[in-house]
């Protein structure tokens, strides 16, 4: 790995300016950019187990702190929703594999379920042979299909157990409950998996598990819980990476990285220090977080400083920010093989200072503001606005921080408009034609990305959001039994972007449009007589064996009365 030397976002922000990255306008107004990626670049879609699998208590899976959350009927998710069942995708793998083949992808990201493979968390104590099976089935069936698996070993759904038991994240004997399960996911699946990611999207795991307790295991621990937590899972990763690259490397020649999620933060300000300072701050709080550890060997120095300080203030004779040390630093340092990047908005940062004795919080020691522009694209929903070329300022600075990384986008999608249950998602289609030609901008400029995973490809679960934020391609009717997927229009559009590997000409572009639009109308049609197929399912399934009951009954009593009457 490269030599990595902090570069200020100031020198970022000339540099897109100067290759025209414009903040202001749509795509088309900032000189949309026909043209292809290079051969081989990777196109693909995502999930998580919790979020679709579903069999939440099925086939020997022990339950998840997301389960306990879900469970605990105390108003944590909207409409007290759980995952209980979900996307049904633990019975719909041969289903989801054709629609995965239908939009025509490279690549599938998903996750594996810890406690599905290992009910209490350890292996020590169990290893759940039909979770291994499972997954080591599905992966066969994508690659059957030419799909390769981009496995992620942790989205979030920590056995239950180790979180009653040890405290989940807080406690750093997770890292070595960690290694051990992705020692054992590498074993089974690793001579057919060539690209891990360890963890996805730790950030909002920490800020919103241990810090808002919007998330399991809804812990408020302000200004402390989040820091420890992410203290441990950097450690996690590191010995992962290193089992890999000591264990397995040699004979499975596999690539283990991590993904790490954030909006870009514009000054508001461009001509203001403090408000360029501030968007700055934003970026290491929430990249730099991660990324610094795993690239440079310690956590940015605008964390160290800032959050020391208000320790110092707040009367505590350390700093809420664990420390680590001059061994940790050079065994964590360089444990990445790739950088997985998610993204999916923007937001204008400016100055504003808080208080130390407002007490300590992750929000109050950043010392900024984010805000939204209202002239930005309104995709109906509160999160995320459509802001494409925030996607090319956010990978020219992963570029210019981390050293030239390869680089996988590893989430980018946008929700469903609010109530909203038509396929024709043209908000989706314009959000996708934005960010991916941003995306290709940077390469042009010499980023170095090698694939595309939008988000996702089914709606699901969307954690305290419940079934209300819908991600996917496939529209899934979560009223329904039976979970019947529908394709929305935004699987065309998705489908000749994989087939051309870009934006080959205006005109071309604009007939993907007018083509997706056709189909998706006709795709209404057949989603509109739904409620008719299920109750005419429900008549098949229920008041037909009924009357056929009823059927041989009475001709068992007229049996009766003619041997009677014989007799």
């Amino acid at each position: 790995m490269k030599p990595v030397r902090a570069v200020p976002l100031w020198w970022v922000l000339l540099l897109v300016s100067r290759l025209g990255a414009t903040r202001k306008g749509s795509p088309e107004e900032a000189s949309f950019y026909y043209g292809t990626f290079p051969l081989g670049f990777s196109w693909g879609a995502g999930s998580s187990a919790f979020q679709t699998e579903g069999a939440w208590d099925q086939d020997g899976k022990g339950p998840s702190i997301w389960d306990a959350f879900t469970h605990s009927g105390k108003g944590k998710v909207l409409g007290d929703e759980t995952a209980d069942v979900a996307c049904d995708g633990y019975y719909k793998v041969q289903e989801d594999v054709v629609l995965l083949r239908e939009l025509h992808v490279n690549h599938y990201r998903f996750s594996l379920s810890w406690p599905r493979l290992l009910p209490t968390g350890i292996r020590a104590d169990k290893v759940n042979k039909r979770g291994v099976k499972f997954y080591s089935d599905f992966i066969d069936t994508l690659l059957k299909s030419n799909i390769t698996p981009i496995v992620t070993l942790h989205h979030w759904d920590l056995p239950q157990l180790l979180q009653v038991k040890y405290g989940g994240w807080q406690n750093v004997s997770m890292a070595n409950y960690f290694r051990d399960y992705a020692d054992l996911c590498f074993e089974a699946f690793g001579d057919r998996v060539k690209h891990w990611i360890t963890f996805s999207d730790p950030r909002t795991m920490a800020e919103k598990g241990y810090e808002t307790g919007h998330h399991a295991p809804g812990l408020q621990l302000h200004g402390t819980g989040l820091y420890k937590a992410a203290h441990h899972i950097i450690k996690a990763h590191a010995q992962a990476w290193h089992s890999y690259n000591s264990t397995w490397r040699g004979k499975q020649q596999g690539l283990v990285g991590i993904s790490l999620n954030c909006d870009w933060g514009e000054p508001m300000d461009i001509n203001s220090p403090k408000d360029i300072e501030a968007a700055e701050r934003y970026l290491q709080f929430c990249l730099g977080w991660f990324a610094n550890p795993i690239y440079a060997g310690d956590y940015p120095q605008v964390m160290k400083d800032r959050i020391g300080k208000k320790s110092a203030e707040q009367g505590l004779d350390m700093s809420r920010l664990p420390v680590f040390s001059l061994q940790e630093k050079s065994y964590i340092k360089g444990t990445s093989d790739f950088l997985g990047l998610g993204h999916f908005t923007t937001r204008y940062i400016t100055e504003r200072n808080y208080p130390s004795r407002q007490g300590p919080s992750y929000h109050n020691d950043r010392d900024l503001v984010e805000l939204v522009d209202p002239n930005w694209p309104d995709l109906g929903s509160t999160w995320p606005q459509s802001v494409p070329w925030g996607f090319r300022r956010l990978l020219h600075f992963a570029q210019t921080q981390y050293g030239n990384p390869p680089i996988y986008v590893t989430e980018n999608g946008a929700s469903q408009k609010l109530h909203c249950t038509q396929l024709c998602d043209e908000w989706r289609i314009q959000y996708l034609k934005g960010y991916i030609n941003e995306m290709l901008k940077a390469i042009k400029d010499g980023v170095n990305i090698k694939g595309y995973t939008s988000w996702s490809l089914l709606d699901k679960f969307e954690w305290e959001k419940g079934y209300s934020d819908r991600y996917g391609f496939y529209y899934v009717e979560f009223n329904n039994r039976n979970k019947p997927r529908y394709p929305k229009a935004s699987v065309q559009y998705y489908k000749k972007i994989i087939t051309a590997n870009g934006f080959p000409n205006r005109r071309e572009v604009e007939s993907w449009y007018l083509k997706a639009l056709e189909t998706c109308a006709i795709n209404n049609q057949m989603l509109a007589a739904e409620p008719l197929l299920s109750h005419m399912q429900m008549v098949t399934e229920i008041v037909v064996p009924t009357v056929c009951t009823l059927c041989i009954l009475i001709s068992a009593v007229l049996l009766m009365l003619l041997l009677q009457s014989q007799s």
